[in-house]
């Protein structure tokens, strides 16, 4: 039950990841144009990797 959960859980953060990334893309293009880069992809890719391992247990 608890490895349920977790999995459901780790969903959730992922697809708030990735919600929150295609909320941001505005403000990321703009910090792009003056030099600064946003590091939501890292964020969307752990969150990611994380939900793949539990789900192959």
């Amino acid at each position: 039950m608890f490895h349920r959960l977790q999995k459901t859980a780790l969903f959730a953060a992922y697809q708030l990841t990735v919600a929150t990334g295609i909320a941001l893309l505005p403000v990321a293009l703009a910090a792009r144009r003056m030099g600064v880069t946003l590091p939501v992809h890292r964020l969307v890719k752990t969150t990611g990797d994380a939900y793949e391992r539990a789900a192959t247990r």
